[in-house]
């Protein structure tokens, strides 16, 4: 799939995936995401608003969705 190259690219980094694989892979309710990802409830809300507006982006304008992973320590 070579098209893909030609893209516009929406980066979404690992906490705003996993806020949405929270709440709407595992049907996680805001009170219990914000405890799973250890982090305050308007945390998680921003985190997963963030989440929702990029995944809406990419899909109404045609863009691809970059997962961006943090750098692991190389010292490991």
């Amino acid at each position: 799939m070579q098209f893909v190259r030609f893209l516009d690219v929406v980066e979404i980094n690992i906490e705003e995936l996993e806020a949405y694989r929270l709440r709407y892979i595992e049907n996680m309710e805001q009170n219990d995401g914000a405890k799973e990802m250890n982090t305050s409830q308007s945390t998680y809300q921003r985190i997963l608003s963030s989440a929702n507006k990029k995944i809406a982006d990419a899909l109404i304008n045609g863009k691809a969705i970059k997962v961006m992973c943090p750098k692991q320590d190389s010292n490991l």
